[in-house]
């Protein structure tokens, strides 16, 4: 299978789909998330870096769940046009952000 290229749009929404959960993670270690969501740790480390920028619906939904995200935060954050990414240092929760 030949994977096209991602376009711009779809880059920008991996980079805030990475920095939610990261965010949401908080201070809960990555192994423990991506084991609790039956999804490697590799896989949660590629989705939060934004290197999977289209990771499988079932494969966010897990994630999600173990983080108490419903996936309709999941999906107004990651497509809020005027949001820039926040960086990994970020101290604000994922509900926070959702908030503001």
């Amino acid at each position: 299978m030949v994977r096209l290229p991602l376009t711009p749009a779809e880059a920008e929404r991996g980079q805030r789909l990475g920095a939610l959960l990261r965010r949401a993670r908080g201070e809960r270690s990555m192994l423990e998330t991506a084991l609790d969501a039956r999804v490697s740790p590799e896989t949660l480390r590629k989705i939060e870096s934004g290197r999977v920028a289209t990771p499988a619906f079932p494969t966010v939904a897990a994630i999600a769940d173990v983080l108490g995200l419903s996936l309709d935060e999941v999906w107004a954050e990651i497509n809020r046009p005027d949001q820039g990414v926040e960086s990994g240092s970020s101290r604000r929760s994922a509900r926070e952000s959702l908030a503001s």
